[in-house]
């Protein structure tokens, strides 16, 4: 556990000094001769000890007065692992102001959401991070503001605009001072590119090494819904909703980082889109601590040698997944996708695919609930599970988000008819997150539990599974991996 890695300045300065890109999002290395700050893995010269400090985040160090080193880009880093596998009232925050909350509700919109007064929060941010929710806010803006400055040929008002400023002045002024350079100056030292589609923008998002791809994308394009996703070319393709319109993005594996393509209807989401597509990919995962962790069994150790840094594939849309795992409930995965696509074509939103074959945006839980459940082809209680989920989730008694409280909301998923420990537990760990969740009745566990000499009944599996902690959804990857299914698999 690196909590708070920046207090433990020996453990710093040897990160930097071994230039450990390995510790890139988890501190900021300030320079106090230079008044710039760096990500751990900076190709310079290392400054003397004594001229280096350590911060929690990139805002802090802006709030501190640095501005951005241009050489390493140090607000490209990945995320920090922590808001990931942490489900305290700090990373449910920092998931919230990833996915724009701030920006679009202010400081008291999170608070509503995360159920604290504004100064609880104020001050537990800053006691973390050195920085708070409206100056972590202003980093993510200027972290988008450079993106769109040097990917697209936007003009730079409406880039404020979609970076979320509130006046082209404010946008002038924080790139300056985060970058050392004004917005034309960061266009100006880069190559002209080819023009994109309206909308389109190409850009890299980062990962800490290893990752592996196959089961990750293997499980998104097997199990894609038609017209909502596709495997296309290299890469997974899929709509997204987000706050202010829609986008399509695709993804594709490469050696050092994924590939992301996006067209969006309205600039103002990027750094939403950004942030889903990370989380759908588990991006800000540390594999060194998960693969360490689950390598102190011999059981798993061959299992994660073989194939190190698989990550658990997540979702773009809480509500949307919970759907499919009802959907997909004691039938098989083509099953599964044929309910899906049904409910796509008769209650989902049309969108143009300029580029693939893509048709519609997932039905919203409104849409679905007011549907006749006896229309579905599926058993009587079948239809009530599903029936009262997409009700309880279009009249907000129940909220599947990134700020979710995993098991306050695993109480209310099983209080519903029809959710049982498997449903609730794929659900928390594919659509909440929760990196140990686990799977000891589902039948491709047990089966690979077996095959390897593990227990193989739920109750022993879960004793013998306590050791895989707190990584045990990590492990059902590993697990699932020695069979043939081709979630298993790279498309080709």
């Amino acid at each position: 556990m690196r909590n708070g890695m920046h207090h433990d300045r020996e453990r710093c300065l040897r990160a930097v000094r071994s230039k450990d890109a390995r510790f890139d999002g988890w501190f900021f290395t300030a320079v106090l001769t230079t008044r710039i700050y760096c990500r751990p893995s900076c190709p310079a010269v290392p400054p003397k000890p004594e001229n280096m400090t350590f911060h929690p985040s990139a805002a802090a160090c802006q709030q501190a007065g640095f501005r951005a080193c241009k050489r390493c880009r140090p607000d490209t880093s990945p995320g920090s692992p922590e808001w990931n596998h942490r489900a305290d009232l700090v990373a449910r925050a920092m998931r919230l102001i990833a996915d724009g909350v701030v920006d679009r509700e202010g400081v008291p919109g999170l608070a509503v959401r995360l159920g604290y007064s504004t100064r609880q929060i104020e001050r537990q941010l800053l006691g973390e991070l050195g920085a708070g929710p409206l100056a972590l806010a202003r980093a993510q803006r200027a972290q988008t503001a450079r993106l769109l400055i040097e990917t697209t040929a936007l003009p730079m008002a409406e880039i404020a605009f979609a970076a979320g400023f509130s006046s082209i002045r404010t946008f002038n002024d924080t790139v300056r001072e985060v970058f050392a350079l004004s917005p034309s100056e960061l266009r100006d030292r880069l190559p002209r590119t080819t023009a994109m589609a309206p909308g389109a923008l190409s850009l890299r998002l980062p990962f800490r090494a290893p990752l592996n791809p196959d089961n990750l994308f293997g499980h998104l394009a097997a199990t894609a819904v038609p017209g909502v996703e596709e495997w296309r070319d290299g890469a997974y393709r899929r709509t997204l909703r987000l706050p202010f319109g829609h986008g399509i993005v695709a993804l594709t594996p490469q050696a050092d980082h994924i590939a992301c393509r996006l067209t969006l209807s309205d600039m103002r989401d990027l750094p939403v889109a950004i942030s889903r597509c990370r989380r759908m990919l588990d991006l800000d995962a540390d594999p060194v601590a998960v693969d360490g962790q689950l390598r102190t069994d011999p059981v798993l150790a061959p299992l994660v040698d073989k194939a190190p840094g698989r990550r658990v594939p997540r979702t773009v849309d809480e509500a949307e997944f919970a759907v499919r795992a009802v959907l997909g409930q004691q039938v098989s995965t083509a099953a599964a996708r044929t309910h899906a696509a049904r409910l796509v074509t008769a209650h989902g939103e049309p969108v143009h695919d300029r580029e693939g074959g893509l048709t519609h945006l997932f039905p919203a839980p409104e849409a679905l609930a007011a549907l006749d459940p006896a229309t579905l082809a599926m058993p009587r209680t079948r239809r009530t599970t599903f029936a009262t989920l997409v009700r309880r989730l279009a009249d907000g008694s129940l909220h599947l988000g990134v700020e979710s409280d995993w098991e306050d909301s695993r109480a209310r998923l099983l209080s519903l008819p029809g959710f049982g420990p498997w449903t609730v537990d794929v659900i928390a760990m594919r659509a909440l997150g929760d990196p140990d969740a686990f799977l000891p009745t589902d039948l491709g566990i047990r089966r690979a539990a077996q095959g390897l000499g593990l227990p193989s009944t739920p109750a022993a599996l879960t004793a013998r599974a306590a050791a895989w902690r707190p990584w045990r959804a990590y492990a059902v990857q590993y697990l699932w991996a020695t069979d043939g299914h081709p979630i298993n698999f790279l498309p080709v």
